[in-house]
């Protein structure tokens, strides 16, 4: 019995000793790991933000972050089905639609480095409002009211070619809060309503949308704004001559004479 105790006490001071030299060593290379991080700070700083703008550079890239686009085709199509809006900056008015240049995130030192088109002339985007019909006034209406590289917000409903058919955006000028185009030129009458191109019927959103447009010209036929605008009796009873077959008739007769 003493001499099986003995051995106890012998093993258990020899597991003992292997633990504190066990411990003692991971000690040691706690110690050498912080002694060298210590040493070179400067080092372990760099790589730690490396890592970091690296990181930061593949998530802006997957998810095109910081992409300027500069067609409708090179726009995701995940963009236009979740309906993201974009920055832009008007860049004209024509008979096609807005023509506005998108303007991405930036963020400092990662996107100069990101940038495709640096020093190159830039595309503008041809833009469409969505479910919207202009008529000529409504045209003359934002040539005035949208100046030249005043931003613009696009939410993307569909695409269309070329043509990109979205909800436009801008601030009022005073006010932080914004209002959308496509329901204030059919307010203001100076639109119809169209079919909404790219969102599926049977949606709620489509529903949504489309309850918006047609309240804003609902609101403007009930107003007679714009087109929809009634003319007066002495106005409607000269149009009504102008367009008469035989005075025009009567009119040329006269005129050879």
């Amino acid at each position: 019995m003493p001499e099986s105790s003995r051995e106890t006490e012998t093993e258990a001071r020899r597991d003992r000793q292997q633990r504190e030299r066990g411990s003692q060593s991971s000690h040691n290379i706690v110690s050498v790991i912080s002694q060298f991080a210590d040493d070179n700070l400067t080092l372990v700083r760099s790589v730690s933000t490396g890592l970091a703008i690296a990181g930061v550079i593949i998530i802006a890239r997957s998810i095109k972050l910081i992409t300027k686009f500069q067609a409708a085709s090179e726009i995701p199509a995940r963009f236009i089905e979740r309906n993201i809006s974009l920055r832009g900056k008007v860049h004209s008015i024509t008979e096609e639609g807005l023509k506005v240049e998108h303007v991405p995130i930036y963020l400092p030192v990662i996107s100069p480095l990101l940038s495709k088109h640096r020093g190159v002339c830039t595309t503008p985007l041809l833009v469409h409002l969505a479910g919207v019909e202009l008529t000529p006034e409504g045209r003359a209406w934002l040539q005035k009211n949208l100046a030249p590289a005043q931003t613009v917000w696009l939410k993307l409903i569909g695409r269309e070619g070329d043509i990109l058919h979205c909800l436009v955006s801008q601030s009022r000028q005073g006010s932080v809060w914004s209002y959308c185009l496509n329901e204030e030129v059919l307010r203001l009458g100076l639109a119809r309503t169209a079919p909404l191109t790219g969102v599926l019927p049977d949606s709620r959103f489509f529903w949504r949308l489309h309850r918006r447009l047609h309240r804003a010209e609902v609101r403007a036929e009930r107003k007679g704004r714009g087109l929809w605008k009634e003319h007066s009796l002495w106005e409607r009873a000269s149009k009504a001559l102008r367009d008469n077959t035989i005075l025009r008739l009567m009119r040329r007769i006269f005129k050879r004479t």
